[in-house]
């Protein structure tokens, strides 16, 4: 090679190194750049094409080199999911290299960098000629250094009580030099299981969970007793799953629901909509709680009416039936209880828009304390969730578990947030309510 193809191959060979360690190489004309190397070191033109070729190769070998790795850690987090959830059970054998291989259309050296790094966490062991099997790692101890991180699971993240909760947490630990890493389930039992998955492969040392579907069975539970085998300290916020013995944080829902109802039953309200979500154990507490309301006042337990739906269920379908309930001139009620504030929201918008006033032709209360609900027109009453509170205390009790400190599990009373959404409900007008929605049911009906 000549003197002038060693000086380019080693600018370009330099340049290179400088692109694959920044994201600068994206933002490059190479041809361009190609021709002020030429200019600089006085090449002639044909060198433009040769130049502008080996610098642009730097993103073909970058991407190459970030999509393997990505391609690994995909392979350890498939693996490592399938044994912690025991799909693979200790001392099975598990699929050959050849056969990850194919499975993930990888190299062979992609498929040993995933199985070396789970055989160095003692979660599979090889036999020379033999293969790769599950190793016996809940009596082994686990070798990966854990980082300063709390992992976090929620229902949702962005939107309603959620943030508050998020900060509470996060303004504890972080005094303790500790992060937390925030994943959601959308409410759905496959996300949760992912989102478990997801945080043990970055290592956590503490994990806080909104549990998903409360109400109905644990689909996970196998993956949450293999995390408590590894010794990570696990707590619950908002709701418990009743098969795991797991420190909890949560509001006294029963008393919830039973606080509302009994307030307007207090303000001469006998026919009372409740409106609850039931795959979440809030919901069925809250529900549970109008019930014992009502079988106190045996002269009126007969004149509440109950909604139930789940996190699946389209709105409209719900709202077609409470609409039918408020033209009902039989029924005719006079407040509505709603699983939460956000539902409560929904409710109001709806009879708004049915040609009904809040609060009087109808009363509405709702729980949480969302932090928009005293804004709204009327402003929306409601009962207070600890929300930052919580956040702290979950805080404060992940790292006195951390700490090998016992901790208490805690239920939080109800607060009532008198508003506006609620009036007391005069008597002398009950014939005239009735009537109004049923000449509102005949005008539903004409048009």
């Amino acid at each position: 090679m000549t003197h002038t193809g060693f000086l380019v191959l080693f600018l370009c060979k330099g340049i290179r190194v400088i692109m694959i360690r920044t994201n600068i190489e994206r933002k490059l004309d190479y041809a361009t750049v190609a021709t002020q190397i030429t200019n600089f070191i006085f090449l002639p033109d044909m060198y433009v094409t040769i130049i502008a070729d080996l610098l642009s190769s730097s993103i073909l070998e970058k991407e190459t080199y970030m999509n393997m790795s990505k391609k690994y850690e995909k392979i350890k987090q498939d693996i490592r999911e399938k044994i912690l959830t025991e799909e693979y059970k200790v001392s099975e054998k598990l699929p050959t290299e050849s056969e990850l291989m194919e499975m993930y259309q990888v190299s062979r050296f992609t498929v040993r960098r995933a199985i070396d790094e789970l055989e160095k966490e003692n979660f599979v062991y090889r036999i020379q000629g033999g293969g790769i099997f599950v190793d016996d790692w809940k009596g082994k101890p686990q070798t990966v250094m854990k980082n300063k991180t709390i992992g976090l699971i929620t229902t949702y993240i962005s939107d309603y009580i959620f943030p508050n909760i998020i900060t509470g947490i996060d303004n504890y630990v972080s005094n303790y030099g500790y992060s937390i890493l925030i994943t959601n389930t959308q409410n759905n039992p496959e996300k949760e299981r992912k989102s478990l998955s997801n945080l043990l492969s970055n290592k956590i040392s503490g994990l806080i969970i909104e549990p998903t579907k409360s109400a109905l069975s644990n689909t996970n539970k196998s993956i949450y007793d293999n995390i408590k085998s590894l010794g990570i300290p696990m707590l619950f916020i908002n709701a418990v799953y009743d098969d795991m013995n797991i420190p909890y944080l949560v509001m006294d829902d029963l008393k919830t629901g039973e606080m509302v109802t009994d307030y307007l039953i207090s303000l001469g309200h006998k026919k009372i909509v409740g409106i609850f979500k039931v795959d979440d154990k809030q919901g069925i507490h809250r529900m549970n709680g109008y019930i014992k309301a009502f079988q106190k006042h045996p002269e009126i337990s007969n004149m509440g009416e109950i909604m139930m739906y789940q996190t699946e269920e389209n709105k409209i379908n719900l709202f077609k039936k409470l609409h039918t309930i408020l033209s009902r001139p039989e029924f005719a009620p006079t407040a509505i209880v709603c699983y939460n504030d956000q539902l409560a929201i929904q409710v109001m918008n709806f009879v708004k828009e049915i040609g009904l006033n809040v609060p009087k032709d109808l009363s509405v209360i709702g729980v949480d304390d969302y932090q928009f609900s005293k804004f709204i027109n009327p402003a929306l009453t409601t009962v207070r969730h600890p929300q930052e509170k919580m956040g702290l205390d979950a805080g404060k009790m992940i790292i006195d578990m951390l700490n090998k400190q016992p901790v208490t599990s805690k239920i939080y009373e109800p607060e009532l947030v008198k508003r506006d959404s609620v009036k007391p409900l005069d008597h002398s007008n009950d014939n005239w309510t009735e009537k109004n929605r049923e000449e509102k049911a005949i005008c539903d009906n004409d048009e």
